[in-house]
């Protein structure tokens, strides 16, 4: 088997169609792919080991059917297709149907080990280890997404843009996010400590919360280091500095996006952990100037399975028509 560079989404959905080296140029966007002239660049494609980069594709082209193993093992379909994936932030986006210029998502992404049924079923088959239920957690982000009729980037902030058909999904993702909470708080804490915070009232803590050294953006510093300190007797009064030092770095991710020449915001949907606490919620309007909505489909996963569906709808439709 040749070598071959594959991001993860892109060995998940070889282990169901088994053509290797197929991505979609978001996920591509990591190795230097640029899908506004849909080519690698010039210099990349010169190197050595520009032969196991993936061919790309656009997220949701069908890519072919189902292996008939794993068909016939999980009760799918002859006719079920699969198609080329995206990232998971872009999926979260997606599911939020923000689809006009203007709107951004904001996601809380915690990242865990696959646990459902299926995935683990069908890694234990090519990996050779006995199935589980565990859950591990790895981390978390804070990432902004705005869709915007212009592409931005700029590497000193850590922005970049990732294709969305005709548009632009210009942002970037911190390193803080709800992550810290689960460090500090259980999660009854806080349910109940949320409750005793006035979210119209600022909180005068000024921290920024990190689990680790390091941010990406809306500033690019790898030495910086978690600023969690004073903490003050009260742990409520903590968990608002806290909650409302997040939405100061989501603002200034948004406010640095329009002065690098991206599209007005003017509504922001929330997805992810951060899209359950409605005192946070409140917190993030009041800082952020904007009306923030909780989307009504908050998981990742909807917005993959509309990306499927897409893709789906347009395989059949092209079947039709031969």
């Amino acid at each position: 088997m040749p070598a071959v560079l594959l991001h993860q989404a892109d060995w998940l959905l070889w282990l169901l169609h088994g053509k290797l080296g197929v991505s979609d140029y978001n996920n591509a966007l990591k190795v230097g792919y640029d899908p506004e002239v849909e080519s690698y660049p010039p210099w990349l494609l010169s190197q050595p080991y520009s032969s196991v980069l993936p061919r790309v594709q656009a997220p949701g082209t069908t890519i072919g059917t189902m292996k008939e193993n794993i068909r016939t093992q999980f009760g799918f379909p002859e006719d079920c297709v699969i198609c080329t994936g995206t990232t998971d932030s872009i999926a979260a986006f997606l599911a939020a149907r923000a689809n006009e210029t203007g709107k951004a998502v904001t996601i809380f992404i915690f990242f865990f080990y696959c646990t459902s049924n299926f995935s683990v079923e069908l890694m234990s088959l090519y990996l050779n280890f006995p199935p589980t239920n565990k859950v591990t957690s790895l981390g978390s982000t804070l990432a902004i997404k705005l869709l915007s009729t212009k592409r931005v980037e700029d590497a000193r902030f850590g922005v970049y843009s990732h294709r969305l058909d005709d548009k632009w999904l210009v942002g970037g993702a911190s390193n803080t996010g709800g992550a810290v909470l689960r460090q500090i708080f259980t999660d009854d804490q806080l349910v109940k400590l949320s409750k005793q915070i006035n979210p119209a009232k600022a909180s005068p803590l000024d921290y920024y919360p990190l689990i680790d050294i390091g941010e990406r953006f809306p500033v690019a510093d790898p030495k910086m280091e978690p600023r969690l300190d004073p903490r003050p007797e009260s742990d409520a009064e903590y968990l608002h500095g806290i909650l409302e030092s997040i939405a100061r770095i989501e603002a200034k991710g948004y406010k640095l996006l329009k002065e690098l020449g991206a599209s007005r915001v003017d509504e922001v949907f929330t997805a992810g952990g951060g899209s359950r606490n409605e005192k946070w919620i409140e917190i993030r309007e009041r800082v952020l100037g904007l009306p923030v909505r909780k989307a009504l489909q908050t998981e990742a996963a909807y917005g993959a399975a509309l990306l499927a569906l897409k893709g789906a709808a347009a395989s059949a439709a092209s079947a039709a028509a031969q």
